[in-house]
This record gives structure tokens, sequence and C-alpha cells, in this order.
């Protein structure tokens, strides 16, 4: 066992579980016990596995990593209620289990979780993590800081950046504020009548409220996404762009407006499998929205007649013309001038 786990004798534990991380201990023990074979209880086996994770020996600390990604919420959760496990063994549960929900829900509500834990969740979760700090932001509420690391994360949506406070509900026309709307069901009802007396699409939007186009982005079809993703309110725009109908297609039309919002650039550069598009790729780099430094990293991958192109733009950002000729003169020099 390594060094860096040497505090691991500190934490409270059964003599057995304590004896395993002990110095002369066999290797083939310990690595039972990062594979989760020993009969241990479970709050022992949760420390061990959360200790043996920091192991400099890497057969042993990548089965502890995967016994702890592997075990289960039955056998977890009921540990995860005990008030005296010790805040290191939430903080590394919180690194290794960070996209599963429940899991998650159950370290912030743990009375050992640190700030420092809360932080890291609050810079790296996914959406549905997020959305469960959110909810117990209360209690939180001294910390300012784990707000405004929800709010830089990358995967927080307009919707929590207004519930936590980043955007002002005022900038929502009052009665949406205030109200979500027709159900989806009187939704489609209303709009199946409307249909029938032929009003268009755009005259049905002319009279919903922003909760009732959010409901219609997310699972409109392409002439109400169309039309949708023009709307001036970025949480319809967005809406629109999670759409999981929405095609490559539509992406790339959305990706060459030079209009198109922060928000819905920021949601397209999150996409991987859009953003590996060549087409969208070369869109973004050139998008007067598109933050330098992700356009910067982009421009190694254009091909060589679109990075001659870019080096002769004036229509684009200097940095990103110039980072294109960089790109031109080292192509040249490995192709021999």
């Amino acid at each position: 066992m390594s060094q860096k786990a040497s505090p691991a004798v500190r934490l409270k534990m059964s003599a057995e579980a304590a004896r395993i991380l002990q110095p002369g201990v066999p290797r083939d023990v310990q690595l039972a016990a990062a594979c989760g074979t020993l009969p241990l209880p479970g709050r022992d086996q949760l420390i061990l596995l959360c200790l043996l994770c920091r192991s400099e020996q890497g057969d042993i600390k990548n089965a502890a990593l995967k016994s702890l990604r592997e075990m289960t919420r039955d056998s977890l959760l009921p540990v995860l209620k005990d008030p005296s496990l010790p805040s290191e063994v939430l903080r590394i549960l919180a690194r290794v289990r960070l996209a599963d929900v429940a899991v998650m829900e159950a370290v912030l509500l743990h009375p050992a979780v640190s700030e420092e834990t809360l932080l890291d969740i609050a810079r790296k979760a996914d959406a549905g993590v997020l959305e469960r700090l959110a909810a117990h932001r209360k209690r939180y509420a001294a910390s300012a800081e784990i707000a405004a690391a929800m709010i830089a994360n990358p995967a927080a949506g307009e919707s929590l950046k207004i519930q936590l406070g980043e955007q002002a509900p005022q900038d929502l026309p009052e009665e949406d504020a205030c109200e979500e709307g027709r159900s989806q069901e009187d939704l489609e009802a209303m709009i199946a009548e409307a249909d029938r007396e032929g009003l268009s699409k755009y005259q049905i939007a002319a009279d919903l409220k922003v909760a009732e186009k959010i409901k219609l982005g997310l699972s409109g079809d392409k002439e109400w996404r169309t039309l949708l993703i023009k709307d001036p309110n970025k949480l319809v725009q967005a809406a629109v762009m999670k759409n999981p109908r929405i095609t490559d297609g539509e992406v790339l039309m959305v990706a060459k407006n030079k209009s198109a919002s922060d928000e819905v650039i920021r949601l397209i550069l999150l996409n991987k499998d859009w953003v590996k598009l060549y087409e969208i790729k070369k869109a973004l780099v050139v998008h007067p929205k598109t933050p330098a430094p992700k356009a910067l990293r982009m421009v190694p991958f254009l091909s060589l007649r679109d990075i001659k192109e870019l080096a002769r733009s004036r229509q684009v950002p200097t940095l990103v013309a110039t980072a294109a000729r960089k790109e031109l003169d080292m192509r040249r020099k490995r192709m021999g001038g």
C-alpha cells in the first residue's frame, strides 16, 4: 500500500479491515479487497475501497475503482445513511460515482459532506445531479461560491441559472414567469384545433406562453423547430436544441446562422456527436459566438482548402485567421515547401 493512503488508519473501521492496510500484508489480499471479494460489512468495504483507490499499485487502484463504480445502489445507499462516514470517503465517492444521481443525492444530504466536495460536484456534475444540488441549495445557502460554480458549469441550463439567480425572472413575460401554461395534452389539442381553423404555426406561436413554447421546442416536429429556434427567448431556443428529433442538418443550419445565440452555440459545442461532424466544426470555427479557445482548437482539423480560405478571410476574428496562417505554414513545411 502506498503512503498516500496512510491517513486511512485513522479512520474508524473494524480491526479486520484495518489490518488489510498494514505494511507487510500480502499483495493478493489487498487485491482481493480491491476486487470486493472479501466478506466485510458494507461500511468497512466502502471505506476500504475508497482508500485502495489511492494505491500507487496500478492493478490494486484500478480494481478498487472498478468495484466502487459497480457497487450496487442496494448495497451502497444504506451505508450512505451512516452519519459517521468520513468526509474523505464522500469526496472520493463523489468523484467515482458523479453521474449516479441517486448516489450523489445521498452524498449531498450526508451531514459530513465537505464544502470542497460540494464545490467539486457543482463544477463537474451533469444536469441531473446539478438539479438535485439546486433542490437542496437551502442547506448550502451560506456558500455563494457553490451557486457560482453551478452557474459556470457547462451542463447548467438556462432554467437552472434562473433558479440560482443568475438571471432575473423579469426577463420573461410576467404571466409566463408565474404560469406553466397548458399541459402537453391540452397544448396538442389546442394546436390541432388551430390547424383545423387554418391558422399557421407562426400565428399559433404568437399566443403561446414561454413555458408552452419550451414544451413544443422539446417535442415538436421540424416545422415547429424551425420556427422556435428563431424565438428571442433563449430558453425556447435551448429546448429546440434538446429535441431528440433534431437532425444534424438542422444543427448545421443553426451553426451557420451568425445571429444564433451564444447559448445555442454553447449547446452545440457540448455535443460531441455534432462537433465531430466536419461541416458543423467548420461552421463553428467561423461563428462569432464560438469562444476563441474552442475555435482555435478546431482549426487544425480543417482541410487544407478551408485553412487557406480562413487564412485569407477578413470575416473571422484575427486570432482565428492568424491560427489558420500558422497551420498553413506548418502543413507546407511538412509537405516540403
